[in-house]
C-alpha cells in the first residue's frame, strides 16, 4: 500500500497504528485507508513479542505500510523498549496518558478492544502525545534519578544510625547538630573501634563543639556495647558506599551536560535568527543557579525533567500546566470553581518544592511573595505558587539564551499594588482591630 500518514484538514490521521503493552508483549492494530474503496478502512490485529528482534521487525513492517505515527499507552516502563526502537526506525511516535484514553465504561475490556479503541482514537486525532525527552536529556534524567534515590536511601540510614546510637542510650544528636559532621563521625569512628570513655570521645570535638565538652561527655554516657558496635559499622559502611555513589553520579551528570547543547534559535514563538552556534546545559544550570531557592542539583533536575528545548512548551503556561503546579478549572453551567492540581511529575515537583520552601525563607521577591500569599491561603498553596514563579523563571531562562535573572526585591508587590486596594486592605485590618477608620487625603 503506498502513501504516508498525514493529517487532514479535520485533524484525523490516515495511516497509524496502536500497541497496548503488556510486560511480554503488545498487542496492535492498524488502521489503513482500503487500497480500492474510498472511505473504507482496513484493519488488522495481532500480537508482538516485546523482544527487540520482533520490535525491529513491527518496525519494518509499519514502514512497508506506510505508517508514521504510532500511538502507545504509557504502562510503567513496558513501553519504553518499543517506544525507543521505534523511534529509531524512524517512526513518529507518540506515548498518550491512560486517563486520556480509558475505554468507555460498560464495555467489554480486552487487549484487542483497548488496542483498536487507541487506534481510532489516534486515526480522529483526539489523543495527545505526551512529552517524551530526546535520548541525552532521558539519560542525564536517569543519573538525577539514580542519586536523588540515593540520596534519599542514605538519609534512612542516617537515621537507623541515630536509632542504634537511641537504643544504647548514646544521645549524641541531642548535642550535635550534624550527627555525620567532623566531630560527630570522628566520634562514632571511635565508638565503632572500641571506645567507649564518655570523656575521651568528647576530646574528639572539634569546631564550636569544642565547648560543649561537658555535654558531649553527658551525651555519651550510656550503655554501648559490642552489638552496637557492629550494627553501627555496618550501617556506616552502607552510608560511606552511597556517599561514593552519589559522588560518581554527580560526575557522570557533570560530564552529560557537558556533552548536551541546545541549538538555540531565538525565543519561541518570535522566529528570529539563531543568536548563538548553541547552549550548554552546564551552562543553562548555572543560569538556573542564581535563582533563590534553586542550588546546583536542583538546577540539574530541572533540566532532566523538562529538557533543554522549550519549543515543546510554547508558553510559561504550557509548561506550568503540564507540571501540574496550576490549579484546574471546573466549569458547570454558572459555577465556575478551581480543582485540584494533579500528580504531575513527583521528580520535578518535589526539587520545585524543596527550592521554593528555601526561598521562602530569603529576603528576595520570592520570598516576599511566599510571605504574602501565606497569610491568607496557608503554606501549601503558597509553596506551591512560589514553586510556580521558579518554574516560570526557568523557561524564560532556558528559552532565551540571553537573558539572565533580575532579582526584583521584597518591595515589589508594594511598588506595583494598585493604591486604592492598598487603602482598602489596610482600613479592614484596622476596623477588624475595633478602630473606625475616616480617610482625609493630604494635600499635594
Amino acid at each position: 500500500m503506498e502513501g504516508l500518514a498525514e493529517d487532514h484538514d479535520d485533524g484525523t490521521v490516515a495511516r497509524v497504528a496502536a500497541i497496548d503493552i503488556a510486560k511480554a508483549s503488545g498487542m496492535v492494530c492498524l488502521r489503513i485507508p482500503h487500497d480500492t474503496i474510498e472511505g473504507r478502512r482496513v484493519q488488522k490485529v495481532w500480537t508482538v513479542a516485546s523482544t527487540t528482534n520482533a520490535i525491529l521487525e513491527l518496525g519494518d513492517t509499519l514502514i512497508c505500510q506506510g505508517v508514521e505515527r504510532v500511538v502507545m499507552e504509557a504502562t510503567g516502563s513496558y513501553w519504553r523498549p518499543f517506544f525507543y526502537l521505534l523511534e529509531a526506525r524512524g517512526l513518529e511516535c507518540w506515548l498518550v496518558n491512560a486517563r486520556d484514553v480509558k475505554n468507555v465504561p460498560g464495555r467489554p475490556k480486552t487487549d484487542k478492544l483497548d488496542a483498536v479503541w487507541l487506534a481510532k482514537l489516534a486515526e480522529r486525532g483526539m489523543v495527545r502525545a505526551s512529552f517524551v525527552p530526546p535520548k541525552p536529556v532521558r539519560q542525564l534524567r536517569d543519573f538525577t534519578r539514580t542519586r536523588t534515590v540515593f540520596v534519599q536511601e542514605r538519609t534512612r540510614h542516617k537515621h537507623r544510625v541515630d536509632k542504634a546510637l537511641q537504643d544504647a542510650q548514646i544521645k549524641l544528636s541531642g548535642v550535635v547538630s550534624d550527627l555525620f559532621g567532623r566531630s560527630g563521625r570522628a566520634m562514632l569512628d571511635a565508638l565503632v573501634a572500641g571506645e567507649r570513655n564518655p570523656r575521651a570521645l568528647a576530646e574528639l570535638a572539634q569546631g564550636s563543639l569544642v565547648k560543649k565538652k561537658a555535654a558531649l561527655a553527658e551525651a555519651l554516657t550510656g550503655q554501648f556495647e559490642d552489638h552496637h558496635a557492629r550494627l553501627l559499622c555496618v550501617l556506616l559502611g552502607t552510608v560511606d558506599h552511597l556517599t561514593a555513589q552519589i559522588n560518581e553520579l554527580d560526575r557522570l551528570i557533570a560530564q552529560t551536560l557537558e556533552e548536551i547543547t541546545t541549538p538555540h534559535d531565538g525565543p519561541a514563538g518570535t522566529g528570529t535568527e539563531p543568536a548563538t552556534d548553541g547552549v550548554t546545559a552546564r551552562a543553562l544550570a548555572e543560569r538556573l543557579d542564581a535563582v533563590p531557592g534553586i542550588g546546583p542539583a536542583t538546577a540539574q533536575i530541572i533540566l532532566a525533567e523538562i529538557g533543554t528545548d522549550m519549543s515543546r512548551f510554547p508558553t510559561p503556561n504550557h509548561l506550568v500546566s503540564w507540571a501540574k503546579l496550576c490549579p484546574r478549572t471546573i466549569q458547570s453551567g454558572a459555577k465556575n470553581r478551581a480543582g485540584p492540581a494533579g500528580q504531575g511529575n513527583p521528580w520535578l515537583k518535589g526539587a520545585l518544592g524543596e527550592a521554593a520552601n528555601a526561598a521562602a525563607h530569603t529576603d528576595t521577591f520570592l520570598g516576599a511573595r511566599y510571605r504574602r500569599i501565606v497569610k491568607r491561603r496557608g503554606h501549601a498553596k503558597a509553596l506551591v505558587a512560589v514553586a510556580r514563579s521558579i518554574l516560570v523563571i526557568a523557561w524564560h531562562l532556558i528559552n532565551d539564551p540571553s537573558t539572565s535573572y533580575q532579582e526584583l526585591g521584597t518591595d515589589w508587590h508594594q511598588r506595583h499594588l494598585n493604591s486604592a486596594r492598598r487603602t482598602r486592605d489596610l482600613v479592614r485590618q484596622l476596623q477588624a482591630l475595633g478602630h473606625q477608620v475616616t480617610l482625609e487625603p493630604t494635600t499635594a
